[in-house]
């Protein structure tokens, strides 16, 4: 599931008129680079949910033929927030496993792992395993930390990705329509000891401001450039 239902205030203005996973980078919309790298990976269905101009992320991807992949959409109206977004979605998303990632970072995080972590937290009896990765100066205080392969609520080292596995049943006993944020649900779920996490030491951006997004265009355009000399 890549989450696309935000409204991106801090985007403003170039989200006045454009909703923000739509918004490019290196000559590519956020959420294509994602979506691209799912179907190099072999995921071939994702659910996409919306909700501020979400006809024209419908209109841009379509059902994803052009992907090769299939796109099922999962419309809000208000915006449930992350958990909320999640739980109105699961008719959609199955009884198995599932991946979350957010449409507004940018990563060169290998997609092809996210299969076998599934399996595993299928076997596990975890209820979610979260990617985490190292503080960004825009948020020093991190979210979470990480112990032996467990996620902590003390010593919040790292930021939480945006990038997750879950089990269905974590949302379960959210009413779809219901607005729910997902921290909350995650930190009840540590203290219980069933959040397992990994520490992503590769290329991460969460692009949540004007200039974060011009910094990341400038260095997938110098990147192409430099591959086609």
């Amino acid at each position: 599931m890549l989450l696309a239902a935000g409204r991106g205030e801090r985007m403003r203005p170039l989200t006045d008129h454009t909703p923000k996973p739509l918004l490019k980078a290196g000559g590519k919309p956020l959420i294509v680079w994602h979506i691209e790298n799912m179907a190099r990976a072999g995921i071939c269905d994702l659910v996409i949910n919306h909700a501020y101009l979400g006809n024209q992320i419908e209109a841009e991807l379509g059902g994803g033929g052009q992907f090769g992949i299939r796109i099922h959409y999962s419309a809000e109206n208000p915006v449930l927030e992350t958990a909320g977004g999640i739980a109105n979605a699961l008719p959609l998303l199955g009884d198995a496993p599932f991946a979350v990632i957010n449409s507004d970072i940018y990563c060169d995080y290998d997609f092809v792992q996210l299969p076998e972590l599934a399996a595993t937290l299928r076997a596990s009896g975890d209820t979610a395993h979260l990617v985490l990765v190292n503080n960004p100066v825009h948020h020093p205080n991190g979210d979470f930390g990480l112990s032996s392969g467990r996620v902590v609520n003390n010593a919040p080292a790292f930021t939480f990705s945006g990038i997750g596995i879950y089990q269905p049943g974590l949302f379960a006993n959210i009413p779809r329509g219901t607005i729910a944020p997902l921290a909350p649900l995650l930190r009840a779920q540590i203290a219980l000891g069933k959040v397992s996490g990994e520490h992503y030491r590769g290329r991460w951006l969460d692009v949540g401001t004007p200039q974060r997004l011009e910094k990341l265009d400038n260095e997938l355009r110098s990147q192409h450039n430099a591959a086609h000399v």
